[in-house]
């Protein structure tokens, strides 16, 4: 059961953050067509530099919960790698009873009411003359803020099921670190190289 509750919880997560990675795509071609008309026709857009900021503030709000899901945020780990599974889920619950809770739920009141506040006035860009509309990129902050409380969930029934098994349990994995295939590589070609040499 919480198993389920977790591979749902990861799936939605995953979902949200692979349509958000689009962002990266668009940007991409945004960036290179402002590049292309600054510099080649010596017409620059108006436009250019808030549209990168909407297009980077959305993918930053929604693929937190993607990189949690991920365990892939960034964290001083040269002690805690050294622990036992059960110790690391122990120190990561408190941690999160805490600190990330806290922090969430005060990120979800105040982004809520910046966020509503924006639509509500219908707020555009002050950094340049068109005026580009930004209250859909406050909005998103609730709604990170929110996916952030249940991918927190998430990961605090993984604590809970690591404490009880003393392993953790298993995450979706759709994308690999290069470090991580390069050892596994090595590792293949070692074993292979001492199984030929017996």
């Amino acid at each position: 059961m919480l198993n389920r509750l977790i591979y749902g919880i990861d799936q939605l997560s995953k979902t949200v953050g692979h349509v958000f990675a689009w962002c990266i795509i668009i940007l991409t071609f945004g960036t290179s067509y402002e590049v292309f008309v600054r510099y080649a026709m010596n017409n620059p857009t108006s436009w250019a530099f808030d549209f990168s900021y909407l297009m980077y503030g959305g993918l930053f709000f929604m693929a937190g919960a993607y990189t949690l899901s991920r365990n892939g945020h960034v964290r001083g780990d040269f002690i805690y790698r050294m622990w036992r599974p059960r110790t690391q889920a122990i120190v990561e619950l408190i941690l999160y009873v805490l600190f990330f809770f806290p922090g969430i739920l005060a990120l979800l009141f105040a982004g809520w009411n910046y966020g509503y506040e924006s639509l509500r006035i219908r707020e555009v860009s002050v950094n340049s003359p068109v005026g580009i509309p930004i209250w859909q990129l406050k909005l998103l902050i609730p709604f990170g803020g929110g996916l952030l409380a249940l991918q927190g969930v998430a990961e605090v029934l993984r604590c809970v099921l690591c404490i009880r098994d003393n392993k953790w349990p298993a995450r979706l994995h759709d994308v690999e670190e290069l470090e991580d295939v390069l050892v596994q590589q090595h590792a293949a070609e070692e074993a292979a190289r001492q199984g030929g040499a017996k």
